[in-house]
């Protein structure tokens, strides 16, 4: 780092990524700022500077073996920084530690036999509260929220219709349950239910509950449409929907026939009116034909996505917003770990919620290859609105946003 641009971080002060810490600062001081950037986006250290920004410098002897001691005791899992230091004049020097966004979440300071987990929040550093250590356990891979149970819940609150037409028409089981026990141990070993209370698990829930959203209020889909840009006071459409996220399907006369609609077929029956519009001249059948604004395909496939991979920490619905310019969809929940935008865009795969993931590709609602946006939702755009899908990935959700075909504005 450059002299200048060291002066001219300190000049616009500390923030979410950016401590201060003078040369005398206590190992396990030093140790919460560090776990604190290691569970947000990473970001740096400077000791020698003040609070308020007066440079100090540093004095302490080895303060480079200092450091390293430190974080090696002090936090967990082990990390390496980047250490540096800057020369601000003849007698003056500043130590930077930078970190990456740590890959190993929750990080935790250990101290006094115990281990706390640090959040940034603004330029300061927190004890996380439980939801939010859940949070950075499942953003870290180390929990499935899906598997996790629901109280007050039983087999009694999943629909056995959809789960017998699960078992024998999509896995074609040949040794179906055939007592309530062996039901329960089914649902059991399928992450159905959870052991050994025989709650609802999230997964179980979502996927085969009656009315999911009665008793999981995150499970639902909320839809808006506006005849603007922006949401406005009154939308031309703002429901919610609850149901199974798969449907009932038959295979009896050899061909896949759909009995029961799932969150899937509803949703995309809700917004197909916002999203297309007949044509005003007939066709050779005397029938109008329907002219999309978006490729059906892409909607799909992104629909899908947001519902199999959303966040179950987080308790709020799916949002999809349909505008004069654009359709959207908001799912709650940052990227897993080290997952960024372009490397699902470039094909690598993630699965948050694995138990869900694999029912709907046993459905055929999910691309066997996991690489729907690659091969469908980025092509499909190109080929059919002439551009590019947006998507912005924080830590509170991912949005996808497909831009409106030119000539239907």
């Amino acid at each position: 780092m450059l002299k200048t641009e060291l002066l001219e971080i300190i000049a616009n002060g500390e923030n979410s990524g950016v401590e201060f810490k003078r040369d005398d600062v206590r190992p396990e001081q030093l140790a919460k700022e560090v776990v604190a950037l290691l569970n947000f986006q990473g970001g740096r250290v400077f000791i020698g500077v003040d609070d308020n920004g007066t440079i100090s410098g540093i004095q302490r002897p080895n303060i480079e073996e200092w450091v390293m001691n430190v974080i090696s005791e002090k936090v967990h899992p082990s990390i390496l920084p980047f250490y540096e230091e800057v020369k601000v004049d003849e007698n003056t020097r500043v130590a930077v530690l930078t970190f990456p966004q740590g890959n190993s979440k929750p990080y935790v300071r250990r101290h006094k036999k115990a281990e706390e987990v640090f959040i940034r929040v603004g330029s300061t550093s927190r004890l996380a509260t439980r939801e939010q250590q859940m949070r950075l356990y499942e953003i870290g891979g180390m929990l499935h929220t899906e598997l996790l149970p629901i109280s007050r819940t039983s087999s009694q609150n999943l629909d056995f219709v959809r789960l017998e037409n699960y078992l024998r028409q999509i896995l074609n089981d040949p040794d179906m349950p055939s007592s309530q026990d062996d039901w329960e141990h089914r649902l059991a070993n399928l992450g159905f239910l959870s052991e050994p209370h025989g709650m609802c698990t999230i997964a179980g829930m979502v996927l085969f509950g009656k009315k999911p959203r009665q008793i999981l209020k995150q499970s639902g889909l909320r839809i808006f449409a506006f005849d603007g840009t922006d949401k406005e006071y009154k939308a031309k459409l703002d429901v919610i929907l609850d149901a199974p996220l798969s449907g009932r399907w038959d295979f009896s006369q050899g061909a896949k026939q759909l009995i029961d609609d799932g969150l899937v077929e509803r949703l995309v029956q809700t917004i197909t009116p916002f999203i297309s519009e007949e044509s005003s001249e007939l066709n050779l059948g005397l029938q109008r034909e329907k002219r999309w604004f978006y490729p059906i395909e892409a909607v799909r496939e992104v629909l899908v996505n947001a519902l199999v991979h959303r966040d179950w920490t987080r308790f709020v619905d799916i949002e999809i917003g349909i505008y004069s310019d654009r359709f959207e969809v908001i799912s709650p929940g940052s990227l897993q770990n080290s997952m960024t935008v372009a490397k699902m865009l470039a094909g690598q795969r993630y699965t948050r919620n694995t138990v869900i993931m694999e029912v709907m590709r046993d459905y055929g609602y999910v691309d066997f290859r996991g690489m729907g946006l690659r091969t469908k939702v980025v092509p499909l755009m190109r080929s059919h609105n002439g551009c590019d899908p947006i998507f912005e990935a924080t830590e509170d959700y991912l949005k996808v946003t497909l831009p409106k075909r030119s000539d239907t504005q």
